[in-house]
């Protein structure tokens, strides 16, 4: 989950979500609400995988190679989490991203992890509402997919959630306000292009396409890192976000790259540390980095465009707000 444009990013008037000890009663219904909403999400989502032939790997907390988040637009780390253990430095996953790709050629050809992501946001994106320092992916890849295979089974997975969830959660949706704000989409979803938007809309265009939108919409052909695919004679990169109508990206993806040539190059280009990720070169070099396709659906995201929270730490029992560390 990646592209936003900053200057959709500037704070506004928005409450803090407060730990569970300071909430009111009435705060501790809708908590409970949201939660039985999250609940349900969880289950549907892992459950349409499994039975779409995906296998559920366990996530890895601490790696030497994680994320590079870098160079998309939308990255905004204030610091890595390194630690030393055993005489090497390693880092709390920011994404699992390189795992998932290795895992997916290698061993485990249609996956899905519940992943724990770490990025310890600058301070001021507390008040975007969409942004958390410790929040959950569902993250997935399938060997030898497209862009199109992806983007049709994340519209099937997005309907039948919002579909099952009316008839099954009705009342916690209505206690929520937002039955009636929910529809079931037709498909296949609206699809938009960076590159266009930008040009009609300036560097904001994500800000104002969500104001637009009343449907699940894609983007596609964004610029971002060294494991999307870029076709190098278009300048296209074959990827995806998925945005939500007056709220934003729920879901960032793509096809990868898995060439050795293009990977190296795209290092270099951004000045990404190859060092960091060197067994993936390794395996591409080697030929053993697949095709595959997959992305990343943020839970706290999809759950708070659902039961609309207006901040995603509303979805988190413990929020980790940008800036802000309780006790819990």
């Amino acid at each position: 989950m990646k592209t936003e444009q900053t200057t959709n990013e500037s704070p506004i008037a928005l409450d803090i979500p407060k730990p569970l000890d300071q909430l009111s009663d009435v705060e501790l219904d809708r908590k409970s609400c949201i939660g039985r909403v999250m609940t349900y999400t969880l289950s549907n989502m892992t459950n349409y995988f499994t039975v779409n032939g995906f296998q559920w790997l366990l996530p890895v907390a601490l790696s030497r190679s994680t994320d590079p988040l870098w160079p998309d637009p939308g990255a905004s780390i204030d610091k890595r989490i390194e630690v030393d253990i055993y005489g090497e430095t390693v880092r709390t996953t920011s994404s699992m991203i390189v795992h998932k790709l290795i895992a997916s050629s290698l061993a485990y050809p249609k996956l899905f992890i519940l992943s724990p992501n770490i990025r310890i946001e600058k301070a001021e994106r507390a008040r975007t509402g969409r942004h958390v320092y410790e929040f959950t992916q569902l993250d997935f890849e399938a060997r030898g997919a497209t862009s199109s295979d992806i983007m049709r089974l994340v519209e099937d997975a997005v309907s039948g959630l919002v579909e099952s969830l009316k008839k099954d959660g009705g009342e916690d949706l209505r206690l929520l306000g937002r039955y009636d704000a929910l529809k079931v989409t037709k498909r296949p979803f609206a699809t938009y292009d960076a590159a266009k938007l930008e040009e009609e809309y300036g560097s904001d265009w994500e800000a104002k396409l969500v104001g637009e939108i009343k449907e699940p919409t894609w983007v596609i052909n964004i610029p971002r890192e060294f494991y999307d695919f870029e076709d190098f004679d278009s300048g296209r990169w074959d990827n995806y976000d998925l945005m939500m109508p007056g709220y934003g990206e729920v879901l960032s993806g793509s096809r990868r790259e898995c060439e050795y040539e293009k990977m190296l190059a795209k290092m270099d280009r951004e000045n990404v540390r190859k060092e960091n990720f060197a067994l993936i070169l390794k395996l591409a070099k080697e030929g053993r980095v697949k095709p595959t396709a997959g992305a990343g659906i943020g839970i706290e995201r999809i759950v708070g465009w659902i039961t609309g929270a207006k901040h995603i730490g509303e979805t988190q029992p413990f929020p980790k707000v940008p800036g802000t560390v309780y006790e819990l």
